[in-house]
């Protein structure tokens, strides 16, 4: 009588748990494929791919580590080293995967993205550049070179960048809403509130699962004195997130200031505790 191969069920039932968002699930029944199967190497990446996802950090290291000569293994163990803290490791693992291909754009934008978060901006130019180089519509690039040129106050070279962003994503990528963000944050640190508004309420409505997209619309509307609606999207930031501390802050500061003092002291006493420096990736 035929029987099912242990490894096809196993790995299928991984990717389903993966596919279902179900990434500590779908690590464990990866590792389990791995006694079962023979081909080794797609099991370590796609284990490593739901620790990466799980945040189980080390192990996604360990995992990325066994798959031989790959660059995209060693790019994802760049990011889960990152994410970690270790920079020092997390940039060699990525120059290691661009000694196996020089050309791989997904590690050469991470890298870009590293430096840009360590403040290091010429490098981060350079990398970011030479994505744009092979891919002139890569809207990431552009996008984080209007993050760059703007942390480093060339505003000109920055909007260029930006608009360049916004033109790519506003057809072909409605779901992409870093661009109208990260210019809107652009312009509120500009006290240019009507622009700054505009744009984050656009980036809210490709992303409405995104705390930053409406603390960044309510910010807009309490700088433009328009309280009770700024309220409110002040409240869905931190709905959406609930340890986005700078929300509450902010949430706080114009709850009391419209006479809401105890409502206001809560979202302060949160805005102590919770951690606001927690690193991301994308």
């Amino acid at each position: 009588m035929w029987q099912p191969d242990p490894c096809t069920v196993t790995v299928n039932r991984a990717q389903s748990a993966y596919n279902e968002k179900q990434y500590e699930r779908a690590a464990s029944d990866f590792e389990a494929a791995l006694s079962l199967c023979s081909s080794k190497d797609s099991i370590y990446m796609a284990l490593g791919q739901a620790q990466l996802m799980s945040r189980q950090f080390t192990g996604a290291v360990r995992s990325f580590s066994k798959v031989s000569n790959n660059p995209l293994a060693r790019k994802l163990a760049g990011d889960a080293l990152y994410l970690q803290g270790k920079d020092t490791e997390a940039e060699e693992m990525l120059k290691s995967a661009l000694a196996l291909d020089p050309n791989h754009e997904a590690t050469i934008y991470a890298l870009g993205r590293m430096f840009y978060q360590s403040s290091r901006y010429p490098e981060a130019v350079e990398q970011f550049q030479k994505v744009l180089a092979r891919d002139p519509k890569s809207y990431r690039a552009h996008d984080n070179l209007g993050l760059v040129y703007d942390a480093m106050h060339q505003d000109s070279l920055a909007l260029k960048h930006f608009f360049a962003a916004l033109d790519l994503v506003m057809k072909d990528h409605p779901d992409y809403d870093w661009a109208h963000a990260n210019l809107a944050d652009f312009f509120l640190k500009r006290n240019e509130y009507e622009k700054a508004f505009q744009l984050a309420a656009e980036a809210a409505k490709r992303n409405p699962t995104s705390a930053r997209n409406f603390f960044l619309t309510g910010k807009a509307l309490a700088q433009m004195n328009k309280d009770e609606i700024a309220l409110k999207w002040l409240r869905q930031a931190v709905t959406l997130d609930p340890e986005y501390g700078t929300a509450h802050y902010l949430l706080a500061q114009v709850l009391r200031r419209n006479g809401k003092t105890e409502e206001a002291n809560k979202h302060f006493e949160i805005f102590k505790k919770v951690n606001v420096n927690v690193r991301t990736r994308r």
